[in-house]
């Protein structure tokens, strides 16, 4: 045996004798996974066992059970058919292109050689990859299961109203066609990856060939994978395609939205001509598969495609451009005609009446005696400036605050007014730095204390606001309002767990010197229970170390976690979207409860138009839902207002627990629903320019509306210009009998201040829901809001008295100019606020009334009505006071000695003014109200003498 063989031999049994163990790597990767999935798993398992314990102590165990089957059942599905698809066909590829794939590859590491197991790395590359992106797919797919649940429960009649251009019902719009898209793009994602695939096996082949030696013209691409893969895409395509006709109905141009007249006459046939030439492509591609395998043939399937598109492009470029255009108003009218009716639809402004206001402008017309109702309840209170002297007035202790300001109706002493109301909540944001700790966080200060109530125009003789429930314990002025359960465990500003019915007593309102405390008396909430079931409900709340191992924690304790009123709803309910303001109602047996207005929304209708809401376009908008949240125990009652909404009545059926008729809601809350803000201005918005019914009218935005715009402030104080809030309003509406509470906004026509119109949204009794468009007439001019602002700053004596408050010491704040038809007139009113540098709390000083031709203020709402109704002279100045002995005095004096007696009014107006300005600069308004009063006094005089 030869040198060479003689090495070998010795050479031959350490390459035969090391193998790469075989069962350690798969066992160690196999061991991994399942820790992996373990950790993966027990999270998940943990959090939704601590769901499952939350949704059944609000008695909602089948709803969980059903969403949690509704999003596995969408996840496994999707996650098996993608793995399926993707590893089946990189196993078909691996098994068709096994000749020329990579075999084993021996590597010298360190001197010892070691044999790569290439085949086995190429297959658990496929696998892993393969697995990856079926738990991506299944995953995000996961989240949007509301799309193919809807799909799945809605009703498959399709009777009912049809989209004018292809004849199909509004379910498929709403239901059918967002799944349809759904599975499209998930199905043309699973294409184009085969199609990666297929591109890198022909990679790896080729590499193979390259490295075998052979010369590149004389390698031959495997193209039969690839054109299958290539095939299915262009097939998918051509789903997407017809899919799309359907896309043009949701489609915006400059003018309208919708199908136009090159939609109609060009562009949906011929996107049925592009997707039959994709299926033409998709056969071409069968004959790199039957035949010799070319690139050509690839490259031939997609020529149709290309040139049919090309075709509809040119073509519709022609039409839009020659035959449109010059004609656009003939050709595109029965397309706007589709637009309107559909958008009005959508939005439900085919619901509106419609009524004619003749906006009269003298006193007569206004009609006090016949409206008293809607006088004695004009909102005087800006809801920021009373958000301010409560925060000064009823918070008592820092760590309380009212985040919110909610208007609603109340019967006070047998009569139906407007009122105020504020919730006060527990920040522990705000707690001393000392105090922050887990026994004070999460035992002891767990909730908010009471609501305040007053009048929308009362004040007291200081200009503070006139209370009908403040304090603590609550004090009401008013026998039939009364809270007996004032605790607020469940809120706006409740964003932490807490542990209830534990051996820590509960802070519940301080006491003089002493803090009341109390316990716990509620159902609410997760029972705690034993050391066990502690101990994973600490794991999912992050509060391993303090929650199991707490000696004031027993087995009869609670958890309330999700409360925060919006979290709790979204948490069962994710599918709705939800209004940012719930506002509190005290019920007939003194509990406190919120109530949040849910909607259904859609970007699907046919042929309706877009609008924002919240950033999230939109074309179709129910408020279908009132939540009822109890603020005690956390209560949460989910009431359907809109039985004939497709969307609400699909998810009724699948959540048949959780929704009830609005009929069985409590009377006592009944009376308090009321029309939604939120819907109140999507609808004005969309109004203003769908008010139009005629094409005509719509195409050349003869009578374009928008919102009124006032003067209001921002954040730093500074005014700016902004369009208004709908106005709640206790009032008589205009032609009906009953005193009613609605939502209005007056409307103004494009780029003018002058009002066109106004709108309200009823609120109760069988009118709840319902809303009114009342019409000025286009043949007089009515004043808007930043027209009557003009008028204010113009008018001598009050522009001369603010800029005397804006001194060095106080500030005026204006609050919102408020639009109130009265009669057959329309009412601005306008409440004027002094506040003091050092002091954050306004006090009203002045209220300015005004009509068409008048304007009158005073220094309360009533010396103001006197002056407008009345025929009483406006003055600035509070009831006269009692003239001072020494004022006479000096007054005698003046007649013998004007010149004296003028030097020392000049010293005297001097004193005063100093005066006031140290006592505004204190905070001390009212004692500086009547030093100015004083000043203007001395000034009167010295005018006399002057003359």
């Amino acid at each position: 045996m030869g040198k060479r063989s003689r090495k070998q031999a010795r050479l031959m049994p350490e390459i035969i004798d090391w193998q790469p163990p075989r069962r350690r790597p798969r066992l160690f990767f196999l061991g991994l996974a399942i820790l992996v999935v373990i950790l993966f798993s027990s999270r998940t398992a943990l959090s939704y066992y601590v769901d499952a314990l939350w949704f059944d102590s609000l008695g909602y165990r089948d709803v969980f059970r059903k969403t949690i089957s509704l999003q596995w059942a969408v996840f496994a599905a999707f996650f098996a058919v993608t793995f399926l698809v993707l590893y089946g066909w990189f196993l078909v590829l691996r098994r068709a292109y096994q000749p020329d794939l990579p075999g084993d590859h021996m590597m010298i590491i360190g001197g010892q050689p070691l044999k790569l197991p290439v085949a086995r790395i190429l297959h658990l590359l496929g696998l892993v990859v393969s697995l990856v992106i079926a738990v991506i797919t299944g995953s995000s797919v996961m989240m949007d299961w509301p799309t193919l649940a809807l799909y799945w429960y809605a009703p498959r009649t399709t009777g009912g109203a049809v989209d004018p251009i292809f004849g199909k019902s509004m379910n498929f719009y709403l239901f059918t066609l967002p799944a349809w898209q759904f599975i499209t793009v998930w199905l043309l994602a699973l294409a184009v990856l085969a199609c990666v695939i297929a591109a890198f096996f022909i990679f790896l082949t080729g590499s193979t060939r390259m490295l075998s030696g052979r010369r590149a013209r004389y390698i031959s691409m495997p193209w039969r994978g690839f054109s299958i893969a290539f095939g299915l895409l262009l097939l998918i395509l051509a789903m997407h395609a017809y899919i799309a006709r359907f896309e043009r109905l949701f489609e915006e141009h400059t003018i309208f939205s919708g199908v136009s007249y090159t939609d109609a006459h060009v562009m949906l046939p011929g996107m049925l001509a592009v997707c039959a030439a994709l299926v033409v492509g998709a056969s071409i591609t069968t004959m790199n598969v039957v035949v010799a395998p070319r690139a050509r043939w690839l490259v031939a399937a997609i020529v149709p495609v290309a040139v049919c598109y090309l075709v509809l492009q040119i073509s519709g470029w022609y039409v839009n451009s020659f035959i449109v255009k010059p004609n656009e108003l003939v050709r595109e009218q029965p397309y706007i005609a589709h637009n309107i009716d559909m958008t009005r639809r959508a939005y439900g402004l085919d619901r509106l009446a419609r009524r004619e206001f003749p906006a009269e402008t003298t006193v007569e017309a206004a009609d006090p005696a016949n409206n008293q109702a809607t006088l004695q309840n004009i909102r005087l209170w800006d809801w920021r400036a009373l958000q301010d002297t409560l925060r000064q007035i009823q918070e008592i202790r820092t760590y309380y605050d009212f985040p919110d300001i909610d208007i609603d109706r109340y019967e006070i002493n047998g009569t139906m007014r407007q009122v105020m109301l504020a919730a006060r909540e527990l920040n522990v944001e705000k707690l001393p730095e000392s105090s922050r700790n887990w026994i004070n966080e999460k035992l002891i200060y767990t909730h908010g204390y009471g609501i305040t109530m007053n009048p929308v125009n009362g004040f007291t003789s200081e200009g503070l606001p006139t209370l009908i429930l403040s304090n603590m314990p609550i004090q009401s002025t008013v026998p039939s309002i009364v809270v007996k359960r004032p605790e607020i465990y469940f809120g706006e500003l409740t964003n932490t767990d807490v542990y209830v019915k534990t051996r820590q007593q509960e802070f519940n309102y301080p006491q003089g010197q002493t803090n009341s405390l109390t316990s716990y008396e509620g159902n609410g909430g997760i029972l705690l229970g034993g050391f066990f079931r502690r101990l994973l409900i600490a794991a999912d709340r992050r509060d391993l170390t303090k929650l199991p191992f707490s000696d004031d924690i027993n087995p009869q304790s609670r958890l309330l976690m999700r409360r925060n009123v919006r979290d709790r709803v979204v948490a069962l309910a994710p599918y709705l979207t939800y209004d940012s303001d719930p506002y509190i109602v005290v019920g007939d047996d003194g509990r406190l409860s919120w109530i949040l207005d849910a909607f259904t929304t859609s970007d699907s209708y046919p042929y309706s138009s877009h609008y924002s809401l919240g950033g999230t376009p939109i074309n179709y908008m129910r408020n279908s839902v009132k939540v009822v949240i109890d603020a005690y125990d956390g209560t949460t009652t989910f009431y359907v207002f809109d039985p004939q909404d497709p969307i609400i009545a699909t998810y009724r059926q699948m959540f048949p627990a959780l929704f009830k008729d609005a009929a069985a809601m409590p009377p006592d809350l009944r009376k308090h629903v009321r029309y939604p803000e939120l819907l109140l201005k999507l609808q004005a918005a969309t109004y203003g320019l769908y008010h139009m019914t005629d094409p005509q009218v719509f195409y050349n935005r003869e009578d374009l509306w928008t919102v009124a715009s006032e003067v209001g402030m921002d954040e730093s104080g500074q005014q700016r210009t902004q369009a208004m809030e709908p106005n709640f309003v206790l009032m008589k509406l205009p032609g009906e009998t009953a005193v009613e509470f609605a939502a209005i906004l007056p409307f103004t026509p494009a780029n003018r201040n002058n009002l066109i119109g106004w709108i309200a949204g009823r609120s109760d009794g069988e009118k709840y829901g319902t809303s009114i468009v009342y019409d000025f007439p286009k043949t007089k001019l009515v004043d808007g809001p930043l027209q009557i602002e003009a008028r204010i700053d113009q008018n001598a004596q009050l522009s001369g008295q603010l800029t005397l408050w804006n001194q060095q010491g106080s500030h005026v704040r204006r609050g919102t100019l408020l639009v109130i038809p009265c009669g057959h007139a329309l009412l601005y009113a306008e409440p004027i606020y002094l506040q003091a540098e050092r002091s954050p709390m306004p006090e009203l000083r002045l209220v300015v009334l005004a009509l068409q031709d008048r304007l009158a203020y005073g220094s309360t709402f009533e010396s103001a009505m006197r002056s407008l109704f009345g025929g009483e002279t406006s003055s600035l100045s509070p009831t006269a006071a009692p003239v001072e002995p020494e004022r006479n005095a000096a007054a005698s004096v003046a007649v013998t000695n004007p010149a004296a007696d003028k030097n020392a009014l000049i010293k005297e107006a001097a004193k005063d003014l100093a005066d006031y300005q140290r006592l505004t600069a204190e905070g001390k308004l009212g004692e500086a109200g009547q030093k100015l009063e004083q000043l203007k006094r001395k000034l009167d005089e010295l005018n006399t003498h002057q003359k």
